[in-house]
């Protein structure tokens, strides 16, 4: 591996090629990002469910996407090709009407740790709903415009909920 050394002030590259302070809220919340993505890889390895390892493998490929999009300027995501969109939106809407007809939400709270993988998605999911704070203030700062955004994120929280009860029901149901 090579090393640049460009990061051992505290500032990083934006994909524009723009320098900011590594605790600039975009790195913060794309680095946010990147730890979901890393918690849910855990429970993707974790789990023997195959439609679980597929879901989260969908959810990692989209968040590298959102990762590279709040990298950049809104002036750099043109280049981007690929943003996060509607279409993106309405498969996390789909996963969940599909994962509730399998496994009934009970009207109550929930201790995560009825099965490591379950634990390890809710884990995913509350670094989701940090980012989707952080994102929340990138958009009240006027860093951000598109609205689909904080609504993947938003989603994806929900999905990520509904995901983890849908593999207690379904190790509970292989053992």
């Amino acid at each position: 591996m090579k090393f640049s050394k460009k990061g051992d002030g505290g500032e990083t590259s934006l994909l524009g090629g723009q320098r900011v302070p590594k605790y600039d809220p975009r790195p913060d919340t794309y680095g946010t990002l990147d730890e979901a993505s890393s918690a849910l890889g855990v429970a993707r390895a974790m789990t023997k469910d195959v439609r679980i390892k597929e879901i989260i493998l969908e959810v990692q490929k989209d968040l590298l996407v959102l990762g590279a999009e709040l990298a950049a300027l809104p002036e750099d995501c043109k280049k981007l090709g690929k943003l996060v969109g509607l279409e993106h939106i309405r498969r996390l809407e789909d996963t969940i009407d599909e994962l509730q007809k399998s496994v009934k939400l009970k009207n109550e709270f929930i201790y995560p740790g009825e099965s490591l993988a379950a634990a390890q998605i809710d884990l995913g999911r509350t670094i989701v709903r940090r980012a989707e704070r952080k994102a929340a203030k990138l958009k009240n700062d006027g860093l951000i415009d598109r609205p689909e955004i904080n609504q993947y994120l938003n989603r994806l929280a929900d999905m990520l909920f509904t995901l983890a009860r849908y593999e207690e029901e379904t190790s509970r149901v292989k053992d």
